[in-house]
C-alpha cells in the first residue's frame, strides 16, 4: 500500500515521464507483440500457447504490491511478477527505464521494464504481454511499428457462457469489467493499430495471432469484420442490464 503522502509525488513524476535512451534503444532492436482483450476472451491462454512454441518471451511486470496466493499457489518472484519496493520503482521509473508504468487505486505501481525486452532482444524472441487498452496506446506512441492483437469472442452469447464458466462473480465485479469491456470494445472499433482476432477455435485463433506476427498484418476483409463485431459486441453490452 502506497502511503497517501506519496501519491502526488508519483502523480507528477508519472505526468511528466520520459524514457530513457537506454529504453529506446532496447524498443528499437525488439520485436514486440501486445495482446488486448476485454474480460473473459480468452487472451491468456492464447499467450500460453504462443510460448509454448518458444519463439515467445512474456513481459513479466514489476509490481509494488506483495505477492498473493492464487487457488493455493503462492506467487513466486520473477514468475508471475517481478515484486519490487516502491523506493526501487521509483527510482528506476526517475532514470526512465519503464516503458509503461502506471499507479493503480493509488496503492501501488505497476508497470514493464525495459530489462524484460532486452531479455527478448538478446535471446532473439519475440516480446508479448497482455495490456490494458491505455496501456497499449501508450506503447504505440513509442514504438509504432509494434504489433497489437485485439482479441474477440465469435459472438455475444458465447463470450457471456465464457464469463459464467470463470466461477463465481459478484454482481459489481460482473458489473465492473462489461464495463471496462464497453470502453475497450470502443477503442478496438476507433484505434488503427489493432489487428482482430476473432476466438472461437483456441488452435485457429493461436495460428492466425503466429501468421500476423510472420507477416505484419491481416487481410482487409478481416479486419473490417472484426471492427464490425466489436461495435455489435459493445452495442450489445450497452444494452444489458447489468451496466445500468
Amino acid at each position: 500500500m502506497i502511503p497517501e503522502s506519496d501519491v502526488e509525488s508519483i502523480n507528477n513524476i508519472l505526468a511528466s515521464y520520459q524514457i530513457s535512451d537506454h529504453a529506446k534503444e532496447v524498443l528499437a532492436r525488439v520485436k514486440l507483440l501486445l495482446m488486448v482483450a476485454p474480460t473473459s476472451v480468452g487472451r491468456n491462454t492464447v499467450i500460453q500457447k504462443l510460448l509454448e512454441t518458444g519463439d515467445y518471451h512474456f513481459l513479466r511486470s514489476d509490481t509494488t504490491r506483495p505477492p498473493r496466493v492464487n487457488n493455493g499457489i503462492p506467487e513466486i518472484n520473477g514468475r508471475e511478477y517481478w515484486f519490487r519496493t516502491e523506493a526501487e520503482f521509483i527510482d528506476e521509473l526517475k532514470r526512465g527505464e519503464f516503458v509503461e508504468a502506471a499507479l493503480i487505486h493509488n496503492q501501488q505501481l505497476s508497470g514493464i521494464n525495459i530489462r524484460e525486452l532486452e531479455i527478448a532482444a538478446n535471446d532473439n524472441k519475440i516480446a508479448v504481454t497482455d495490456l490494458e487498452t491505455v496501456g497499449a496506446k501508450n506503447i504505440h506512441k513509442l514504438k509504432p511499428d509494434l504489433l497489437a492483437i485485439f482479441l474477440l469472442p465469435p459472438g455475444f452469447n458465447e463470450w457471456m457462457e465464457r464469463l459464467r464458466d470463470r466461477g463465481f462473480m459478484s454482481g459489481e465485479e460482473k458489473k465492473r469489467r462489461l464495463n471496462s469491456a464497453v470502453h475497450e470494445l470502443q477503442e478496438a472499433a476507433t484505434e488503427d493499430f489493432y489487428q482482430f482476432v476473432v476466438n472461437d477455435k483456441l488452435e485457429e485463433a493461436v495460428r492466425h495471432v503466429i501468421e500476423i506476427v510472420r507477416t505484419g498484418h491481416s487481410s482487409a476483409e478481416t479486419q473490417a469484420i472484426g471492427r464490425e463485431l466489436s461495435v455489435n459486441l459493445r452495442q450489445t453490452l450497452l444494452s444489458q442490464s447489468d451496466l445500468k
